[in-house]
């Protein structure tokens, strides 16, 4: 494990040269952005200028520019679309560099620890890259190398991210987003420590046992911050069976919804990145049966209990149309400043979001809608009645919830599932006591280690 005099913690001069880096770049974003509105380019032209300028700059700051885009109106919809097309893989490391980095993590006969390890990396991306390897014990494990420095690289992009949201206010404060970015810089920051990463792993372990889910092992004496090796957990992505049959995607579209929502409503737990990427299925076999394979736990958010409270009752309120129980939800998840023109616009949004789980029918999450029309409407409309209320303040709890239960929406939309979301939700919740849940949650995390 990592000493007190840890090597790679935010270094000045790390932090500094990765300013320098980003800063000219940002300043190309800014100046694109400044020669378009001279020259009367529209939202379009600039966003694509911008994205253009980010692209340069790789690593932690396009993760947080894509992750940003997802959270539904903390940017323009122009450049929320084209944040989205950012590619955050970072080039891998060759072997050099990776048995230097292996030595600094494990030791210098840090390869007597494995009876094989791939030099060749298995995947890249913005912040590490994973490697195939086979323990003493014969076991198949992934191991996932962080890449050095990325403490610097991460508060120095945050730094300009700050940057980048600032340009956007001049030109539209609909949305005030200094909470939502307290909130992304601090689930950030927990991706990059990977001892906490592997107690996440033992949480969803446990939370999901007795589910069709499976979760990586963390290997004891092979963890460090920077280093996590796993059980390596074989499958197709979710994309290989979009042509499946439908009963093949429904089954894999209700295990989605059960990894995600069961762990959130009995514990207050969610699996913060459900992107396709996250998960694969493995088809039954002589030795196991179809289950779901969750594959990375950096993004994972811890929830007062409370707060699953205001998920319960804004279902609720919806469903009956409860005007009061909607604005009671809202409060509880941190919205301030209620009046009934905010009540009215937030219900909008909230009415797309839950209309799977107050519509008791088999249907698909977008009911007849164009997946590429999917929320336009309703993201337009809210925006477009926040600009008259002044900067609504977005609350830091609600932003990976929201951001969380879109992506999900959006892999039931690839798989063209076709379910009774709102009794599988019911279901889910069952008779709601929020101190029960509590309790739940508090044995969970203690078990775990968190």
């Amino acid at each position: 494990m990592s000493g007190p005099q840890d090597p790679e913690r935010d270094r000045l001069s790390a932090r500094i040269g990765r300013v320098a880096q980003v800063g000219a770049n940002m300043g190309g974003a800014a100046a694109a952005y400044a020669a378009a509105r001279l020259t009367g380019g529209d939202d379009a032209q600039i966003a694509k200028a911008i994205r253009d300028a980010l692209g340069k700059s790789k690593g932690p700051l396009m993760k947080v520019a894509q992750l940003v885009a997802t959270i539904p109106e903390l940017l323009p919809e122009a450049y929320a679309d084209e944040f989205r097309k950012l590619q955050s893989h970072a080039p891998a490391m060759g072997w050099p560099f990776v048995d230097r980095r292996m030595r600094t993590e494990l030791g210098a006969d840090w390869k007597k620890k494995f009876e094989f390890f791939e030099q060749e990396a298995a995947h890249a991306a913005s912040l590490g890259q994973v490697h195939r390897a086979i323990t003493k014990a014969g076991d198949e494990v992934a191991c996932k190398l962080q890449y050095p420095d990325m403490a610097s690289a991460v508060e120095a992009d945050i730094g300009q991210l700050k940057t980048l949201l600032n340009l956007f206010k001049t030109m539209d404060n609909t949305i005030d987003s200094s909470e939502a970015i307290e909130e992304v810089s601090e689930r950030l920051r927990e991706e990059l420590d990977y001892e906490r990463e592997a107690k996440h792993m033992r949480l969803f372990g446990a939370m999901l046992q007795d589910k069709a889910a499976y979760v990586p092992v963390p290997q004891e004496g092979l963890c460090t911050k920077r280093l996590i090796t796993m059980t390596w957990l074989s499958g197709r992505g979710l994309l290989h069976y979009v042509d499946a049959d439908q009963e093949t995607r429904n089954r894999i579209a209700a295990l989605l919804f059960t990894v995600w929502w069961g762990p959130m409503t009995r514990y207050a737990v969610i699996h913060g990145d459900p992107h396709l990427g996250n998960y694969s299925f493995t088809d039954e076999n002589e030795n196991r049966a179809s289950a779901l394979n969750l594959l990375d736990f950096g993004c994972v958010r811890i929830f007062p209990p409370r707060f699953v409270e205001g998920v319960v009752l804004l279902q609720a309120s919806l469903k009956r149309d409860d005007r009061d129980g909607v604005a009671h939800a809202f409060e509880i998840w941190g919205f301030r400043n209620l009046n009934n023109a905010l009540i009215d616009a937030l219900s909008i949004w909230a009415r797309f979001i839950y209309a799977p789980l107050i519509d008791d029918r088999v249907r698909t999450i977008a009911d007849g809608v164009k997946p590429s029309e999917y929320g336009r409407k309703e993201v337009g409309e809210v925006r477009r009645r926040l600009k008259t209320l002044g900067p609504v303040l977005i609350p830091r709890e609600f932003v990976f919830m929201d951001r969380a239960a879109l992506g999900l929406g959006a892999a039931f939309l690839h798989l063209k599932a076709e379910l009774n979301f709102a009794r599988m939700f019911e279901d889910s919740v069952g008779a709601f006591d929020v101190d029960a849940l509590a309790a739940r949650q508090a044995e969970a995390l203690a078990g775990a280690g968190l």
